[in-house]
């Protein structure tokens, strides 16, 4: 009932605040992250429709594309976000940019008795995102191509899939289908995650979308993002129970405008129902300064509902992790990870000892991985990986 209670608070939020304040807009920080997109290009005539050169030729356009620096990591554009972007007159969409993302990756396994090879689909996403009339109203509509075997094709065919709002100073109003603050690397986008794989506990209890309505604010100091969702995944049931999820990252640097780096502590909690009651507990730690990052999160779940299963194990996991840019475009990672996946079974501790290098062509749009992977297990065989990732954000 309180949950019910609060949703509709957030439904009548969304609906009506907008219209009561006109105010600067704030970041769109929809997966976490920080992104450059959405800039305010020239207007397209209807004739030039995407393809906005600007009195170039394609040929120079891409040139200037490919002389164009980036340097910060932090954040997502898109390489040809000028071109694939219109803009519109007298309509309710005022702006639109179409994209296409793609992450894939060849492994190769090596065990005791045998070695697997396999190339794989991370991603292959389509979309488009952009504004709505007056500039304070923001969609996205993701589609997912890549099939996955525990769910039919449209089931796990729609990704983000929101219209979100920022008319309230330093706040994003979202209603749609995002991924979930379950912990923090759980809810970041895997674009700027600095190893191929996601660590043991994000990708167990968090990295999920749900549908629901959620609130982010930032601020120099503080960051937060509280909602209410739905419990159901990828669209196999119709509101089979509901999850809160809240996450708030403190900034104990955030005055200082980075002369010391940047400090982040965060704490959350995940709640829900869906045909049991799980839930989820964590913390993170992170600093960085100049070319040097390093980070810390624990997490704990008493049955957890993410993106591989939902399960009523008791599991815990910690992981830590160290990353130096050697140059602007060449970082290396290290990453020390270990998880219980049920706390009341003996003797099933799983430990993965990472090291990788990352090389940056285009920033975070343009991106090599190569990852070594030690798995040391309690309960099964030793093993060894090599993975070798593609990222390309157009």
């Amino acid at each position: 009932m309180r949950f019910k209670t609060s949703l509709l608070v957030l439904l009548f939020l969304i609906v009506f605040i907008p219209y009561s304040f006109a105010v600067d807009e704030v970041v769109l920080d929809i997966d976490g992250i920080e992104t450059e997109g959405l800039s305010d290009f020239a207007v397209i005539t209807d004739d030039e429709w995407f393809f906005d050169l600007k009195g170039k030729t394609l040929q120079e356009k891409l040139k200037e594309i490919k002389a164009k620096e980036v340097k910060d990591i932090s954040k997502t554009h898109y390489l040809f976000e000028e071109i694939l972007t219109k803009n519109f007159e007298d309509s309710l969409v005022e702006k639109m940019q179409v994209f296409t993302y793609y992450r894939a990756n060849a492994s190769m396994d090596f065990y005791p008795d045998d070695n697997d090879f396999m190339y794989g689909f991370n991603d292959l996403d389509i979309g488009a995102l952009g504004k709505f009339k007056g500039g304070k109203n923001y969609y996205e509509a993701r589609f997912r191509l890549t099939p996955q075997s525990n769910y039919s094709f449209l089931q796990y065919l729609p990704s983000n899939m929101y219209i979100a709002n920022t008319s309230i100073p330093h706040h994003t109003i979202i209603l749609g289908n995002t991924r979930v603050a379950t912990g923090h690397e759980g809810s970041k986008s895997s674009v700027v995650i600095p190893l191929v794989a996601r660590s043991q506990i994000s990708r167990n209890f968090g990295n999920t979308r749900k549908l629901g309505v959620r609130v982010k604010g930032k601020y120099d100091l503080i960051e937060y993002d509280i909602g209410g969702y739905s419990s159901d995944t990828y669209f196999r049931q119709f509101f089979p129970g509901a999850e809160f999820a809240g996450w708030v990252t403190l900034k104990p640097l955030g005055k200082t405008k980075g002369k010391y780096g940047k400090l982040k502590l965060g704490s959350g909690f995940t709640a829900g129902q869906n045909d049991i009651d799980y839930s989820v507990i964590g913390a993170y730690a992170s600093y960085e300064y100049k070319r040097l990052y390093a980070n810390f999160e624990w997490g704990k779940a008493n049955g957890y509902n993410g993106a591989k299963t939902l399960t009523s194990n008791n599991a815990e996991g910690l992981y830590t992790t160290i990353g130096y840019r050697i140059t602007p475009k060449v970082q290396i990672v290290g990453r020390y990870d270990e998880y219980r996946p049920n706390l009341d079974v003996a003797n099933n501790m799983q430990r993965e000892y990472s090291a990788g290098i990352n090389y940056f062509l285009k920033g975070q749009a343009m991106k090599l991985m190569l990852n070594y992977v030690y798995c040391n297990n309690e309960s099964k065989p030793d093993s060894h990986r090599i993975i070798l990732g593609t990222q390309l954000l157009l």
